[in-house]
């Protein structure tokens, strides 16, 4: 695995500033474009590939618009997306694709891509039913990641949700923890809320083991670092603390890390924290975090061999590849210290 050492050199910055930023330290003040950089040296250097290139045949040159759900910006402050996207954009060059990046901007439908024509699209992010009359008419070749709008019309690349999350209660209930917590965020992007199943099963897994308590659950209004903290300290503050969190992603659960460093509360000893997607930064927290994997990279590369597939093939029957997830055990969790 990758050291903080060798992300300082490929980003071309100190081992310090790597470690302040993936961190999500407050107090650094770097520009945007260093923050970027040391994130993508990250995921690239932690980044295993999943299968052999060998002879990628290359018959036409396609033009692809790469849809964007969240701001450059966004990406760094939740890697989770910004990994999706290295993969499209590495997959694409080695299929010889022009890439032509966009962002969904909230204007009206068909305001979105003026004079713009592509061979296909590929759209990443939680798309619903309601966006779709934003993308161009007529264009079927649209591949989603990360969400399946229109399973019948449309290609797309996801997770299972309801299965990572109850693998995540059945484990830390095999611990011992029978008062467990949530942590997550409304996920508002352009202005839309966003449902997410991970709250849902969670608190469906443990009404049906009789564990479930309300006063454990803290929702904020974003997914990132900064609202991990905040809830966090919410929960030490009004004294609702479980034997364990599961916290909506790994970028929150950063933040709420530092909220129960600053609070002296040990973890795992005091308090276990699984959080998920095992974005590059996870295994480098102190204490190195327990986390779903989700191979992001290689949902972004699936996502261009569906839409390569569609465009060689002519293929108008729609595939939705749901891809595995496993449970990444690190030092974050442990058994409650009362047993």
């Amino acid at each position: 695995m990758a050291t903080i050492k060798d992300i300082a050199q490929k980003a071309k910055v100190s081992i310090a500033t790597v470690s302040r930023v993936l961190n999500y330290d407050p107090g650094i003040s770097v520009t945007d474009e260093t923050r970027k950089r040391i994130f993508e040296a990250a995921q690239h250097l932690n980044y295993k590939t999943l299968r052999q290139r060998n002879g990628l045949a290359v018959k036409d040159r396609y033009r692809v618009g790469l849809v964007n759900w969240y701001s450059d910006q966004e990406e760094m402050l939740d890697p989770y997306y910004l990994a999706i996207r290295l993969g499209i954009e590495r997959e694409c060059f080695q299929r010889q694709m022009d890439l032509v990046k966009l962002f969904l901007r909230g204007e009206p439908a068909g305001k979105e891509w003026p004079g713009e024509s592509f061979d296909g699209m590929i759209a990443i992010g939680r798309f619903e039913k309601e966006d779709l009359d934003r993308f161009p008419e007529g264009l079927e070749n649209i591949i989603f990641v990360d969400s399946s709008p229109d399973d019948n019309r449309f290609d797309s690349v996801v997770i299972d949700l309801r299965k990572s999350v109850s693998e995540v209660i059945d484990y830390l209930i095999g611990l011992g923890h029978t008062s467990i917590g949530y942590i997550g965020g409304h996920n508002f992007v352009n202005n839309k809320r966003v449902r997410d199943e991970r709250e849902l099963v969670f608190m469906e897994r443990l009404s049906a083991e009789g564990l479930f308590n309300a006063e454990l659950i803290f929702t904020g209004e974003h997914l990132y670092s900064e609202e991990g903290y905040k809830l966090m300290k919410q929960a030490i503050a009004e004294e609702k603390l479980p034997t364990a969190f599961f916290i909506e992603n790994d970028s929150m659960a950063v933040g709420a890390l530092r909220a129960l460093h600053e609070a002296k509360l040990r973890v795992p000893q005091d308090i276990s924290i699984v959080g998920y997607n095992d974005i590059a930064i996870s295994a480098f927290l102190q204490p190195p975090l327990t986390t779903v994997k989700v191979h992001m990279e290689h949902m972004g590369e699936t996502a261009v061999e569906l839409l390569a597939d569609r465009l060689a093939a002519k293929r108008e029957i729609a595939k939705k590849i749901v891809l595995p997830t496993r449970l990444q055990e690190r030092e974050s969790s442990g058994k409650p210290t009362q047993l």
